[in-house]
């Protein structure tokens, strides 16, 4: 579940304070992050030699901090396999997800390496990979000493695989350079929609963005008449935060071809306030005001899911685990009357989708790498996904075995159209932003100039005074 619906401002203050702080570490650690790590630079991945064996580090303890997720609950009830598996206990620590970044950020740049591994988002690399806080496990992968061939790096889905790789460099693309992250549960961006309203209306999902805004718009207007008080069309994110941008408008956004930043000449240049971009920016205000939630402005994912659990939206754009925990059974009202489409189409059919991923890493500075590791290949690895996906709730596989299992697609089969959307998106799903740094802040004030536009504001006056702030502070 995408519970990341929250005002990170902070977190990127605290990131960009603590990263300032942690040069004077570096420096005086001569070598840089990684206390056990050979010397001239390499990783400690070279000191394991021989053959794999699960049992390797035997008797050791691994430290996770961990997020409060139906992902983390599905981790937490399988420990007991991996200690018996390696001989490795498990210690860890949960937080909710209104701290568990500031509580990270905090605990990383601190260099106490309090926590051997954790959760974090791909974009949390942009921020955490650049100081030196995060392990590159490329050497702990390709040495096959430390990794088991039954880990089967060719399982995952390439697209969620290279979301984790970059060169720490801004603007650089992904899937090269360092593998900060590993893929361990994500969440794709589509329309999950009210099946009893539409069946009574007579209506179709939308195929194309002016569908979309059309059905919107139609919903609000013709379903409260036809028994259904209240309801209003789509439900998408309208915070001042980050996370507004991410998911239903990114996704819509790219599948227009559009972009947020161009690179020329190795500079990261906005390019949010391109003709094309205004003007999309302006029908998705639009969209908004005609067809969405009356409080928009205030409206996180965890009143998007609601709503379309309650009967109050029509339709939802946005994570595929925002209208999963609501249409399983018993979960809501709208229970068993919500079906999953992979949204509007781009212009030549694109249904290029934005993306979150729960990922795990591990902290340069653990003292623990060899059994560090060896957690992560478990956690990673096909028994304990397929485990997840079957009898608890960590849905959205990252490995294409585990979407591909008669036990997980007898379970999803239940919900309409969530297998068949998942399979329409999932290869042209990733990272849609262009990495840099400062990702977090010049979201939220992206977030801040949709609130603007859909107050009333010219479009084109407000993304080109966005462009030139982000472009004195980005490049």
């Amino acid at each position: 579940m995408d519970r990341h619906g929250h005002d990170r401002r902070r977190l990127f203050a605290l990131g960009a304070a603590a990263a300032a702080s942690a040069a004077p570490l570096l420096s005086a650690c001569g070598a840089g992050f990684g206390g056990d790590t050979t010397g001239g630079g390499g990783s400690a991945a070279d000191e394991v030699t021989g053959a794999f064996d699960w049992k390797r580090a035997e008797g050791k303890t691994v430290r996770a901090l961990l997020n409060k997720h139906p992902y983390t609950d599905a981790l937490i009830a399988d420990l007991k396999a991996f200690t018996e598996k390696t001989g490795i206990k498990v210690e860890y620590d949960v937080f909710p997800e209104d701290n568990y970044f500031d509580k990270l950020t905090v605990d990383l740049s601190s260099g106490r390496a309090s926590y051997d591994v954790f959760m974090l988002g791909a974009y949390m690399v942009w921020q955490y990979g650049p100081p030196g806080w995060l392990e590159d496990l490329g050497p702990w992968m390709r040495n096959s000493s430390a990794t088991g061939a039954e880990w089967d790096q060719a399982d995952f889905y390439p697209n969620l695989l290279q979301a984790g790789q970059w060169s720490l460099k801004a603007g650089a693309p992904l899937g090269q350079g360092g593998q900060y992250a590993l893929p361990w549960g994500w969440e794709t961006n589509v329309v999950a929609y009210n099946t009893e309203v539409f069946k009574k209306l007579g209506l179709k999902p939308a195929e194309s963005f002016d569908e979309l805004r059309e059905l919107a718009g139609t919903i609000t207007r013709r379903a409260p008449g036809a028994g259904f008080d209240g309801m209003y069309g789509v439900a998408v994110r309208g915070s001042r935060s980050w996370a507004t941008i991410h998911p239903g408008f990114m996704t819509m956004y790219a599948r227009n071809g559009l972009k947020d930043f161009t690179v020329e000449d190795g500079k990261v240049k906005p390019a949010m306030n391109s003709p094309r971009a205004i003007a999309f920016t302006g029908d998705w205000a639009e969209m908004v005001r005609k067809g969405g939630p009356p409080s928009w402005t205030s409206y996180t994912w965890y009143q998007c899911s609601g709503d379309l659990g309650a009967k109050k939206a029509g339709m939802l754009f946005d994570a595929d685990t925002a209208a999963y925990f609501q249409a399983v059974k018993g979960a809501s009202p709208a229970s068993g009357k919500i079906a999953f489409h992979p949204g509007p189409k781009g212009p030549g059919g694109s249904l290029a989708t934005n993306m979150w991923i729960w990922s795990l890493g591990m902290n340069a500075r653990s003292r623990s790498k060899p059994a560090a590791w060896l957690f992560l290949q478990w956690a990673t690895g096909k028994d304990h996904l397929l485990r997840g996906a079957v009898q608890d709730n960590h849905i959205d596989p990252v490995r294409r075995s585990v979407s591909e299992a008669a036990a997980y697609r007898d379970k999803m089969g239940a919900i309409p159209g969530f297998i068949e959307t998942f399979e329409a998106v999932v290869d042209q799903t990733r990272i849609q932003f262009t990495p840099q740094e400062q990702f977090f802040d010049a979201t939220t004030s992206w977030a801040s100039a949709l609130q603007e536009i859909y107050g009333g504001k010219n479009p084109s006056s407000v993304l080109n005074g966005l462009a030139g702030d982000l472009a004195s502070k980005i490049g």
